[in-house]
């Protein structure tokens, strides 16, 4: 291996390290908490060396952002391979993308409640985003019916997931009807 090999391996290490303390922290304490100072105590390396990796924290919660959307991905795709039919392939999607929100506070704040610099719905969408929303097209395309486009529909689908999402998170809805919201989102809006 050589140095410039080992320097970049070393580069890469320190990077995810930075990234897994301050997810970490976000999910102990919240996004306030992370700081350039906290992580660099945290992770026992001076603030500089920090800045050489991210130009501050609005960048570490876009980095968190897409590594959160390449995890929701693989998530989603799962779920959807695992069921045989399109209804139990849209249930088990919405299941899963309520319970990765749910799971991961922090990360799923990351992805669409905070500022990361990410674009959105743009051809500088970074491709872990665009990922994790071809991983609910592929499945919701197909029952999106006859004349309706299935990206629109699928647009429609996650707004309606993330509103649950964000709503029983917040104590505006009670988490033990997540299940028949499910069932009823999937009869009525995916209609399978």
């Amino acid at each position: 291996m050589s140095v410039q090999e080992r320097k970049e391996r070393e580069r890469a290490g320190r990077e995810r390290l930075i990234l897994a303390t301050a997810r970490e922290l976000a999910e102990q304490q919240g996004w306030d908490a992370v700081t350039t100072r906290r992580l660099a105590e945290r992770i026992e390396y001076s603030q500089p060396v920090l800045y050489s990796h991210f130009r501050g924290k609005r960048e570490i919660i876009g980095a968190v952002a897409l590594e959160g959307a390449a995890e929701m991905a693989a998530a989603l795709r799962a779920a959807a391979r695992a069921e045989d039919g399109p209804r139990e392939r849209v249930a088990a999607l919405a299941r899963t993308y309520l319970d990765f929100a749910e799971r991961n506070p922090a990360v799923y704040d990351a992805m669409f409640q905070l500022d990361g610099g990410l674009a959105f719905a743009d051809e500088d969408t970074p491709e872990p985003l665009k990922d994790a929303f071809a991983a609910l097209l592929e499945s919701l395309g197909e029952v999106a019916g006859d004349g309706v486009h299935p990206g629109l529909f699928t647009e429609t689908f996650w707004a309606s997931l993330h509103g649950l999402a964000t709503l029983t998170r917040a104590g505006r809805l009670p988490p033990e009807d997540t299940e028949p919201r499910v069932e009823l989102l999937v009869d009525r809006l995916a209609m399978v």
